[in-house]
């Protein structure tokens, strides 16, 4: 299935003609006033009249007809609803074809409804076409222009045939220029396209794009079409007026990095409001304002810049693109797709820095230039680019010069809407940091594949392609030929006459003959024309003039002989010569057979003169000039035995050039490297002259870091950033038909030097002098080496030492400076007046020759562990009298043959022992020595005992544990212990001498022990013991945990006074004070007189405090605090102690003698303590007595009072004693002895003190 579209050649309306030769259109009956745009789009109004009277209108339609593409044999209708007044008359027109079948075309009018249809009851691929719609009264008239499409169903094969025949004449060459100067002549000219689209595209182009567009639709009265241009662009200006301030730079259509196609319109709108229409051939297509938008069509405008955008191109988007401001058309672009895609498309590429990235494709068409983008952006041919096209047009290749790590990125070929892309990866270039990296002259990418044979193998393709449009044509013009024979009787009666005008002697006309011609001649000289022959056609003819064969002959082929029925013919005709003023110029025929012959010079006949020699030489024949002269140019022929054969003589010089020029050319051109070179030949202006510009006999192209130039009078050659590699002959070629000259000058590249030439060769080596020799650098960078620069490292050291220049002549040098045995590294230099050299840098050579130590004694195991061996071992008895720089240690495993080195010869041991880590648990090993000094490792000493890497036996050790931990209830808890042992010892876990819990956590891993308690309580306070036990012993050890939280506050506090200014404060115990034997509380007091809470008393650990000093007259309060590891409990207040509170009543009466002594008693006994070792101990207790007793403490039954490890306190019968960091030794039984005359008091406890 096809779709059979619309020609778009449109015939012009109503009182218009079309003129085939001017291509321009007549004006119409009317006298024209006005003819302008309908806001209805696509319709265009003229109106006859300058102004309309009152009720009165021109034409114009409601709505107008659409566009149709319809299967062909289906029902087809154009519908249109005019108005106007007087009412307008509505007729129908087509481009191509009448329209006045009634059986086809049934045009009606439906009075109800106002519509004007035009119906195609069975629409056939003819009826194809561009359809217009004409409304027209006396005030004016309203066309409208549809297309009707035609799906076509089948093959027909007419329509092919002519389809190939439209595409064969399209590929044939032509001359805009030669058409103007052969207009008088008949043409076979293409139609036309519609008139409208053809000066809609004129009106928008560019002037020198005036000549291209004429010869593509076949205008050929240029003059002509110019004039009517000017008459439309001076109409169309008046009309833009009305809506248009300003317009300019008018941008076509093209496609962009993006893919999107583009046009602009720089124009200021005298009313920002104005509408703006978009056309796409005469049909109003949609577009956007908004980028963001998926619409097809957009508009972007910035201050006075319009421009429209297409994206997601497809081929269907070629086509006219037109824009209007209301009414008014202002822009029109041709947009035009190539067919063409890529058969090899780009590939990714790696370069290095300093290289040329190399991208490149194959089309399947010829495509002149195509569109290159680098990181979204357009790239053209310079200094960084060069972008080359082959001969065929086929490969395109673009080439990134010298690049850097900011040129990587996504590069893109565009050709048409068709495009590929690919990576460009740059690679650092990691040489000498800090040293400027050299230009490189490789290249890196490409497509990977033979690109030139995949071209040629496409150029086939398209050639056979057009081979075969070239039958099809050829086909046609067969098929017409034959038809042409269906009239027999004329074609007879048109033989007669032929044969009648060949008796009388006239001759029979045919086509001129292209190229060497031979016509035939009867008996009597007269030339007979012969049928149009391309290339050397020869043609007999009998002695009456009738040719002996009928028809057109065959075509011969050139250089074969052509006879015929007589037996005579040319061997060899004439050949065009190119003879030089001055000399020889030759003209040779051959004939079959002896016969005479005759010369002919432009019709006239030549004889053997001064100039010219005319020989007969058997069945040769030639004609000989003996000094070629402007005169002698001309067309010579020879008529022979009935044959003519014909060529030209031209006579001329070869190419001129100035004397001086061609001097100054010679000189060579010297450049540094990286500048570039150009070269300038002046030479006098020739027709067919031949410009080639060679390398070292290599033809140079135009395109990457060529540049050449051919003018009228001289031709440039550029060469772009010189390499030392672009040195050599530079050779101009100049060709005429005549003959060649040639002009040869130089390249000269200066640069630095390359290294020189090595390896270099140690001539002398002892213990003072070392002397190197080296050779001349292949490359001298274009100017003589002038010295050379040596340069000495010592092996271990950083630090280059410059040792002096040598002369360019001498190649050899002897350092005196050096020390036996040491080890050196030489970088020579080359140097010459553009720079410095490489560097050529010499293996390792040492200072006289090799002296080793001796053997060290076999190492010695030390310790042994399953992570390490120690070893040591003594050094060489014979050093050889140089210094041991170290040692180099070596392990073998058992079982194994190979030794591993633990350490370089670079990095020795510098001492005598050496803690070997690389070894696996329970492997078997042993080790060896060597002593290295600057010569190198000597021999290596004796293997040592093979040794275990595996712990010794020990007992169970636990490694600084923590033997005390406070946890806050609810808190989780984890107690770690770390230990050695070996083998590996059995842990068990005991609380209070009890098995752990099962809901406690025992981790046991390699050398530590865990115990965890995920949530506490208080209940799990206690003494936690870890037990380690293997068969070498066993090792315990205890912690302390206690849990516990905030105290809770004390209870009641009772104030009572025994005695004159003291009160007694007791209080009653906190509930936590049965959980925590850590717990104790603190005193505050406030009075009257202060105003202010101070602290009196701290770790009481009883429940009652005497307080001292009480003041009469005076207010007192206290507070009772609980506390222990975790805090402090909220405070527990005092009743007021004041003036007239619990006072001691005073007895009026009669003094009565009261006595109070008595002995000593014990108020308070001291508590039970379990200390951890380390930690603090408070021990107190309250006695009372009368007199005040004396009061002693007592360790073991020893007095510890004038003891200084133990602060012991007694305030107003509080006795306190205070260890500040107990120990082993300060466990035992503690006993208080309070004696005073009246009696004795004593009371004990015991302290336990906890590892």
């Amino acid at each position: 299935m096809k779709v059979m579209k619309s020609k778009v050649t449109d015939k012009s309306a109503e009182g218009q003609k079309v003129d085939g030769a001017e291509g321009a259109m007549e004006k119409p009956k009317h006298k024209k006033v006005k003819k302008f745009r309908s806001k209805v789009p696509g319709v265009m109004i003229t109106q006859y009249v300058e102004e309309i009277p009152e009720g009165k209108s021109h034409p114009d339609f409601t709505r107008k007809p659409i566009a149709l593409t319809i299967q062909e044999g289906k029902f087809g209708v154009f519908k249109a609803i005019v108005y106007g007044e007087p009412t307008p008359k509505v007729t129908w027109n087509r481009a191509n074809g009448k329209i006045d079948d009634p059986q086809k075309f049934q045009s009606k009018y439906d009075e109800a409804t106002g519509e004007h249809t035009l119906e195609i009851p069975k629409v056939c691929t003819e009826d194809a076409d561009t359809y217009k719609c004409f409304a027209t009264n006396e005030y004016g008239k309203a066309v409208c222009t549809i297309q009707l499409n035609v799906i076509e169903v089948g093959f027909k094969k007419t329509k092919e045939i002519a389809k190939s025949k439209e595409e064969l004449e399209a590929l044939k060459p032509g001359s805009f220029r030669t058409m103007l100067k052969k207009r008088g002549e008949v043409h076979e000219q293409k139609p036309l396209e519609s008139e409208e689209k053809i000066w809609e595209i004129l009106m928008s182009a560019d002037k020198k794009d005036y000549e291209q567009i004429c010869a593509e639709y076949g205008i050929t009265n240029f003059r002509g079409m110019l004039t009517k241009l000017a008459e439309m662009k001076r109409e169309r200006e008046v009309e833009q007026a009305q809506f248009i301030e300003h317009i300019s730079l008018l941008k076509h259509i093209e496609v962009n990095a993006d893919e999107n196609a583009t046009f602009e319109i720089d124009m200021d709108l005298k009313d920002a409001s104005s509408r703006i229409f978009l056309y796409k051939d005469g049909v109003m297509i949609p577009y956007s304002k908004e980028l963001g938008d998926t619409i097809k069509h957009s508009l972007k405008i910035v201050g006075r810049k319009y421009q429209f955008s297409i994206r997601d191109l497809f081929p269907d988007d070629a086509g006219l693109y037109q824009v209007d401001v209301e009414d008014v058309n202002v822009f029109s672009t041709d947009f035009k797709i190539p067919m063409v895609d890529f058969l090899v498309k780009i590939q990714e590429c790696k370069a290095m820095e300093r290289e040329d990235a190399v991208f490149e494709c194959v089309l399947s068409q010829p495509f002149g230039k195509i569109m290159w983008v680098g990181k979204n952006l357009p790239l053209e041919a310079g200094d960084k680019y060069d972008i080359e096209v082959s001969e065929d047009k086929l490969i395109h290749r673009l080439i990134i010069k010298d690049v850097a790590m900011v040129d990587k990125g996504i590069y893109a070929a565009v050709a048409g809407i068709k495009s590929c892309n690919a990576f460009l990866v740059v690679e650092a270039d990691k040489g000498e940091p800090g040293k400027k990296k050299q230009r490189k002259t490789t290249r890196a990418g490409g497509a990977g594949v033979d690109l030139t044979a995949i071209a040629q193998e496409q150029a086939v393709k398209n050639t056979a392609d057009r081979e075969v449009l070239k039958e099809k044509v050829k086909a046609i013009k067969d098929e017409r030929a034959a038809n042409a024979t269906a009239a027999p009787e004329n074609s007879a009666e048109a033989k007669v006459k032929v044969v009648e005008a060949s008796q009388t002697g006239a001759p029979k006309q045919g086509p001129a003959v292209k190229g060497s011609d031979h016509k035939s001649v009867d008996n009597e000289g007269a030339p007979k024309q012969g049928p149009a022959v391309k290339g050397s056609d020869h043609k007999s003819v009998d002695n009456e003039g009738q040719s002996n064969n009928e028809g057109p002959p065959a075509p011969t082929v050139p250089g074969q002989p052509v006879g015929d029925s007589t037996g005579y013919s040319i061997k060899s005709g004439l050949s065009d010569v190119f003879a030089l003023r001055g000399k020889k110029g030759e003209l040779v025929c051959e004939m079959s057979h002896e016969v005479d012959g005759a010369w002919f010079k432009d019709g006239e006949k030549l004889s053997t003169t001064d100039g010219i020699a005319i020989v007969k030489d058997g069945t040769r024949h030639t004609m000989t000039i003996h000094s070629s002269s402007e005169d002698d140019t001309g067309v010579y022929h020879i008529e022979a035995g009935g044959f003519k054969s014909e060529a030209k003589v031209t006579v001329g010089e070869l190419p001129a050039v100035d004397a001086d020029d061609l001097h100054k050319f010679s000189k060579p051109v010297t450049i540094k490297v990286g500048q570039n070179a150009s070269w300038k030949m002046p030479y006098t202006p020739q027709d067919n002259l031949e410009v080639k510009w060679f390398k070292d006999g290599k033809e140079l192209k135009d395109g990457g870091g060529v540049k050449l130039v051919k003018e009228v009078k001289h031709s440039r050659l550029l060469l772009r950033e010189c390499l030392r590699s672009d040195a050599g002959e530079i050779k101009i070629q100049l060709k005429n038909p005549f003959g060649t000259i040639e002009a040869t000058s130089r390249l000269i590249v200066l640069d630095k030097p390359g290294p020189p030439e090595g390896p270099v060769e140690i001539l002398e080596t002892t213990s003072t002098v070392i002397e190197l020799q080296w050779g001349a650098p292949k490359d001298d960078g274009g100017s003589p080496v002038t010295n050379y620069i040596i340069e000495r490292q010592q092996l271990g050291q950083t630090v280059w030492k410059k040792m002096g220049d040598v002369a360019a002549d001498k190649t050899t040098y002897r350092d005196r400076n050096v020390v036996h045995g040491k080890l050196y590294i030489y970088n020579i230099y080359a140097v010459n007046p553009e720079g410095t050299s490489d560097a050529l840098q010499t293996e390792e050579t040492m200072a006289g020759v090799l002296i080793f130590a001796g053997r060290p004694g076999a190492p010695k195991v030390v310790s042994a562990s399953k992570t390490c061996i120690n070893l040591k071992w003594e050094p060489p008895e014979d050093d050889g009298g140089i210094k041991i720089d170290g040692y180099q240690l070596e392990k073998r495993k058992k079982d194994t043959a190979q030794w591993i080195a633990l350490n370089p010869v670079t990095e020795p041991i510098e001492v005598l022992e050496y803690a070997v880590k690389d070894v696996v648990e329970g492997a078997e090993y042993e080790f060896r020595v060597s002593a290295i000094n600057v010569s190198g490792a000597g021999e290596f000493s004796l293997p040592s005992v093979m040794v275990t890497a595996k712990n010794p036996n020990m007992r169970p050790t636990f490694k600084d544990p923590e033997d005390f931990m406070v946890i806050r209830a609810g808190n989780s808890v984890r107690i770690k212990v770390l230990y050695e042992a070996e083998p590996p010892p059995e842990i068990t876990w005991m609380k209070d001498n009890e098995p752990v819990s099962s809901f406690i956590q025992i981790i046991n891993t390699e050398g530590c022990s865990q115990l965890v308690i995920p949530s506490t309580k208080r209940s799990d306070s206690g003494n936690y013991t870890i037990v380690a036990k293997n068969k070498v012993g066993e090792a315990s050890f205890d912690i302390e945990v206690l849990v516990t939280d905030e105290p809770k506050p004390p209870g009641a506090v009772e104030l009572e006074q025994i005695v004159h200014g003291k009160v007694i404060v007791s209080w009653e115990a906190s509930p936590d004070q049965e959980l925590d034997n850590r717990l104790y509380y603190m005193v505050a007091e406030h009075d009257s007189s202060t105003r202010m809470w101070h602290t009196v008393a701290d770790r009481i650990f009883d429940n009652s405090y005497t307080a001292n000093n009480i003041m009469p007259g005076r207010e007192y309060h206290f507070k009772i605090y609980a506390k222990n590891d975790m805090g402090m409990s909220d405070p527990s207040m005092s009743p007021t102690w004041g003036i007239n509170s619990n006072r001691i009543p005073i007895n009026t009466n009669t003094p009565v003698e009261v006595s109070f002594e008595k002995p000593p008693s014990v108020l308070v006994p001291l508590k039970v303590h379990s200390p951890p070792k380390g930690f603090q101990m408070y021990m107190t207790c309250a006695i009372r007595g009368c007199p005040t007793p004396s009061v002693t403490w007592h360790l073991n039954n020893v007095c510890i009072n004038g003891d200084s490890n133990y602060y012991i306190t007694n305030s107003y019968g509080v006795c306190s004693m205070y260890i500040l960091r107990v120990r082993h030794k300060d466990a035992g039984e503690y006993k208080v002895v309070a004696v005073n005359s009246f009696g004795k008091a004593e009371c004990s406890t015991k302290l336990v003190v906890k590892d």
